[in-house]
Order: C-alpha cells, then structure tokens, then sequence
C-alpha cells in the first residue's frame, strides 16, 4: 500500500478523497492555485504545494506542474478526482514514465473511452447498443448542419473529449447548428483543450441512467447498480439518486452486463462509469465511459456500502478486488442534491462571492437515515469565477424512496447559505413535486416543469397559514425581547397575549399570539423551546384556526425552528385536536425586516410583513416605491468575461439576436435581444471583467 498520495484536483473531490487515504493510514499532498491558497483541501492535507495562477490552464491543467510537486514531495501515486487531468492520457503516460502510480484506469483505455466517437466504435463492437450518429469529426458549421440534417433533427452537438455538460447543445433545427457548433468549440477548447466535435440523435424523452463498474489489473470487473441521473439542466446533473426508480432486475443485469463487457474489452481497471440514455419502452444506448470517479459516486456508495475511492486506491496499488458480483447488494435508497453558486432567480446563472455563513446539516447515521455532505468550503471561504461553481453535494438515504426525499427535504430546510445566490431554493421545490415524487422524470423534467425559469416555489394555503403563525409569534418574541432593553424612551410593555395583522403570499391573516399555550391542554412535552398557541383567522373574517407550538429562534438568528407540541395525555390530545389547525414542523431561514421578516421556507421566497391592525390599516395608503427602468439596457447577468460583442451602435437587431457573449465558470452564455430595437451604444469590450447588472449595452 501507498504510504503518501497526491491529489491533483481542488475543492470537494480533494477533501473527498483525503477522508479515505486518512482512513487508510495513507498521507496526502493537496495542489493548489493562487485562488486556492486558503482553500479547505489546503487545510485538510498533510502537505500542499502551490502550482501557479489562478485559472486552471495555468496551475491545475498543466501536467509538468503537477509532475514537480509529485517530485518535491515523494508521492507514490496521485489521484486526479474528476474534471481536470482525470481522464487526460497524457497525463496518465507522464506518471507512468516518472514510475509513478495512476489512481485510474490506464492511459490506453483512457485514450480510448476519453474520445467520444472512439468509444462509441469500440461499444458497438463490444456488443453494446449505441445512438444513432456522426462518428467522424465535423470540420466546420456548413458540414455539421448537413450533416444534422441527414441524421434528422433534433440532434445533439458534443465535444469529443467533454464532459460535465461543456462543450453539448441541443439544435432543434438547421437555424441552432452554426451557433451550437461554434459554442461546443469554444467551451470545448477552453476546458478540455481539444475542440473536435461530433453529432449524434437526440433521444426524446430520455432518462439518464448509468452503471458503476469496478475492475482490478487481476481480471476481475462486477457492476455496483445504477445511478438515475436524469434531472439535469444544460446537460449538467443537479440531482441524481440510486437505485433508479425506472430500471427492472432485468433491465439493470443486461447493462450492468454491457458495461462490464465494454471495460473487459479496453483493459480497464478501477472506478468508472458507463452512461445510457434510456428510452420510455427501456431500450438503452450508450452514451459515453467516464474514465474516472463521477461526481454523483456518493449515492452508489451510500446503497452498497462500498467505499470507490478506497477501491480505486487499492487497485492502483495492485491489490484485487475484494467482492465478487455476487457480494454486491442493493440496499435501500440514495439521493444526491448538488448544491450550486449560482441564482436560480435569474435563470441559473453563476454566482460569486464569500460564504458570510455556511452552516450545513449535521451528518448523521443510523438504520433509519443517512446525512452526508461532500463539501470543499467553510463559512468565510470564497467563491471565485475561475472554477466549477458546485459548493457541495448533499446526501440522503433511507430504507426506501419515499424515506430518502423526506430525510432530504429535512437536511436541505437546514442548511444554512448566505452571501452568495445559491440553488437550494429550487432543489427543495423539485423535492416536493409531484412528478419527481412519482419517479416519472426524464433529462427535460426542468425544461417541461419550469420553462419559464424559477421563480421560488408557490405554497398552498394551509402552509402560508403556518408560515403567518409562526411570524406572529416570533414577532411577539422580539417585541418582548425589546421590553427587556434598558435605557428606551419607550419600552414596549411586555405582555403574554398580543393581536397581529400578517400579510404573506397574497395571504391576509388576523393573527393573536399567547405564551399561554402551556396552559391549555396538560400534559404536553416541552423540548425547550418557548410555548405559543397562536389563533389565526382571514382577514376577511372565517371561522378562527389555532396552532400550539414551541418556538425555537432568538430575535436575529438566521434560522427559526417550529415544533408542533408533543402531548402525553391522550383525553387532552382527543379534545384539544379538534380545534387545532394541522401544524406540521417547520425549519424557515428568517431575515428580519422593520416590520416583519423574510422568510425562505421549501423552494418559497416570502416578504412577510406583521403589523399591529392599526400600523397595517395605514401601510395600505402608502405609494409603491417602483424599481429603476433599465428596459433599454443589456445588463451583465452575472460575473463574468466578455468573449464577444455580436452588434454594433446603429445596428438594428431582432427578438432572439445573439448580442453578446459571456464566459463564467467555464460556462459560455449567450446574451440575446427580447424585442426589436436598435443599438444605441456598447459599453463593454470582448476580455474585459463584468460584475453583475455591469451595462454592457444601450438601445435607443
């Protein structure tokens, strides 16, 4: 066994791997950028070496660099993680020659599965079903739209060394190939320094389902299930779970089988990846071999109980696979949630910035469920435009499926993420929808289900109405907190019953909140919490509702917890239940606000204001203060750099004109007009940096 490893990644598949080498006993080296230098991988690693600024062409993606700190420091192998040189042959043939290990596969299966129109050759002649296409490299955007037409739209443009969803457009017709084409290139060329492309048919309503394989250097290969990856959004995965709740027994053995085939037939050895495109009917394609850990391995490992990276370790240090097929046992459910820098409020575009606080959930397990956080920041850390904008991937298992979305709809409530824009937001909408609940999804679940882009989630009434209970009582709790203060002209006088008017979602409600709740019915369990019972009625008047419960938040905490009262005297539970409102258990993000409170609560971003009657009587009088006009700019979406200027001022341009381009987290995105207009003036220039809402241009 290896006694000191490198890893020549960053962020949380660095800190990842760093868990299991310090499990084994084994020391490790982190590599890090001008960007990372306070980096958590840093922190964690028994010795880190810096190799150089801050983009990754040059320091992460510069394989002499990396050769240099493997030389200063005496590591006997190196892990690449995922992204980067993970699946870079070169790479692979340079450790070899410096008599060093790889822990990965070889370069020549690498080689082989890394290029896209190679690999799909060699799986049909492995006997494995592939999709329809372009095998050969398509020189320009004239050969590639003839090229799309004779396979028949829509189709898929790829790049042949991708990954990660760069460098992959979805042309519906000849209009999107030219402009598909050259994306794929330039995204292509910036992250993975090959721009070769090729086209392959779009399978409508595809699921997105792929197989792990493990393989060791002593001919043993065996298949550890299927991952359902299918909720994605421009080709990148945000959820992924396993088992599939699609596949049979059947369908699983026959790809299983399939892809344990196409790595026999190219010598692979160690972790990797099969991916399938699988249609309504279960027919499956080959879409591509993942030479390397995936991102989403946590979900296999959570169903299995086997641990990759220690796999993938012992492997490269000659040892053979210690199960057989047989050994391997599916059990219960796994859910990942990638949780992304970027708003989900403006179209999902990255986001930068520092963690001012970063509180995940406690991980936890025991027989009932499972928390886990693969993460690669802290609260304080920073967030930069030069790298993938994956924050962390929160992990759930339960016995079965339904168990695992509700202990992931729990663990997401909790997390705490402020300073930066962030998907969490959206990942507790897709949680509770019916269609992902029901396992129907396909790889256009968000573009049918939310075609208009996120705007937060829309709450039923019964849940507005213990959102306004809860507000009323946390602002009797800070009015109270104020009667304490000294030195006021005017202290509010404390008292245990006050009236409330409270307004959220389109909602009115009269609210009156009591400490006196412990009173009411006898016999209750207090956790330690402060006691309400809070009697809710419409504004419009309506029969009164009432909710007991305990209050667990402090006046300026970013988090409230609302507990419904446990009670032990079942006559009290009999009689009180009749008049209590259903009150489930809440776990809200609160902002405070001069008369109310921000609350983010299930995918739900809310202003919710409570007032006394009188003060909510007069706040209805006021004039509505408008946001500035800027219809007539182009503003910069998010942080980023200008690749392109596509118009210039005088020029009249079109509803859906490309106007300009912007790089952001190796992610290019086109900017186009909404409506007619003409240009005015250009205020940016392709290279130079835009912060977000930067004008890039004006209309007349």
């Amino acid at each position: 066994m290896f006694s000191k490893i490198l890893i020549a990644n960053r962020g949380e598949i660095a800190c990842r791997v760093i868990k299991t080498a310090r499990r084994l006993g084994i020391a490790t080296v982190a590599v890090y950028s001008d960007a990372d230098r306070d980096a958590l991988h840093v922190q964690m690693a028994d010795e880190a070496v810096a190799i150089g600024p801050a983009p990754a062409s040059e320091s992460y993606l510069v394989i002499e660099k990396i050769l240099d700190a493997v030389r200063q420091t005496g590591a006997q192998a190196v892990h690449p993680g995922y992204g980067f040189l993970s699946e870079n042959p070169r790479f692979a043939a340079a450790l070899e020659a410096e008599g060093v290990a790889l822990i990965g596969p070889p370069a020549s299966a690498m080689e082989a599965m890394g290029d896209k129109i190679t690999s799909k050759k060699l799986a049909a002649e492995a006997g494995v079903s592939t999709v329809p296409g372009h095998m050969g490299l398509i020189e320009d955007a004239a050969e590639a739209a003839r090229i799309a037409a004779e396979i028949g739209f829509p189709v898929m443009i790829k790049a042949s060394a991708g990954g990660g969803g760069k460098g992959m457009r979805i042309a519906w017709g000849p209009e999107e190939v030219a402009e598909g084409f050259q994306s794929s290139k330039n995204e292509a060329s910036s992250s993975f320094g090959d721009d070769r492309i090729f086209i392959e048919k779009f399978v409508t309503q595809p699921r997105h389902i792929e197989i792990q394989v493990l393989a060791d250097g002593h001919g043993n290969t065996i298949y550890l299930g299927e991952r359902e990856c299918s909720i994605q959004r421009r080709n990148q995965k945000v959820i992924e779970e396993a088992p599939s709740p699609f596949l049979d027994e059947a369908t699983r053995k026959a790809m299983g089988e399939q892809a344990c085939a196409l790595a026999r037939a190219v010598g692979y050895r160690s972790a990797g990846t099969v991916e399938f495109i699988v249609d309504g009917e279960r027919n499956f394609y080959f879409l591509e071999m993942n030479t390397r850990l995936q991102v989403e391995h946590p979900v296999t490992e959570l169903i299995t109980g086997v641990d990759l990276v220690e796999q993938m370790i012992r492997v490269a240090a000659g040892e053979p696979l210690s199960l057989a097929q047989e050994d391997v046992k599916l059990n219960g459910w796994a859910i990942e949630s990638r949780i992304y820098a970027e708003d989900p409020y403006r179209n999902f575009l990255p986001s930068i910035g520092r963690l001012t606080r970063y509180r995940p959930p406690n991980e936890r397990a025991t027989e009932a469920e499972v928390i886990r956080n693969d993460t690669g920041v802290y609260e304080g850390g920073e967030i930069s435009r030069f790298y993938d904008p994956m924050i962390a991937k929160l992990c759930s298992w339960g016995p079965d499926r339904e168990a695992a979305i509700e202990t992931m709809r729990g663990a997401l409530d909790a997390f705490e993420l402020e300073g930066i824009g962030h998907n969490i937001p959206f990942l507790q909408t897709v949680m509770d929808h019916p269609r992902f609940v029901s396992g129907a999804i396909t790889t256009a679940f968000i573009a049918e289900e939310f075609p208009d882009g996120f705007g937060g989630a829309e709450l039923p009434e019964p849940v507005l109405a213990r959102l306004a209970a809860a507000a009323a009582a946390m602002m009797s709790e800070r009015v109270e907190r104020d009667s304490r203060i000294s030195g006021r002209l005017r202290p509010a006088a404390p008292a245990p019953r006050r009236v409330w008017s409270v307004s959220l979602g389109g909602q009115s409600y009269r609210a009156t909140a009591t400490t006196e709740a412990a009173e009411i019915a006898q016999g209750y369990v207090n956790r330690g919490g402060r006691d309400y019972e809070v009697t809710l009625a419409d504004a419009a008047g309506g029969p009164e509702r009432r909710a007991a419960f305990e209050l667990f938040w402090d006046p300026g905490q970013p988090m409230a917890r609302v507990h419904p009262e446990r009670y032990r005297g079942h006559e009290a539970v009999e009689s009180y239940a009749a008049r209590t409102m259903d009150f489930a258990e809440l776990v809200v993000r609160i902002d405070s606000r001069a008369e109310g409170f921000r609350m983010r609560y299930r995918g739900a971003d809310l202003m919710v204001w409570v007032r006394p009657e009188r003060v909510a009587a007069l706040a209805e009088l006021m004039p509505e203060r408008l946001p500035p006009d800027t219809s007539k700019m182009l503003l910069c979406p998010m942080p980023g750099v200008v690749v392109s200027i596509a118009v210039e001022p005088g020029e009249q341009v079109e509803a859906g004109q490309a106007l300009a381009t912007v790089e952001a987290m190796k992610m290019e995105n086109v900017l186009r007009a909404e409506r007619r207009a003409v240009v005015k003036s250009v205020a940016a220039a392709p290279g130079q940096s835009l912060s977000v809402d930067e004008v890039i241009m004006e209309f007349e």
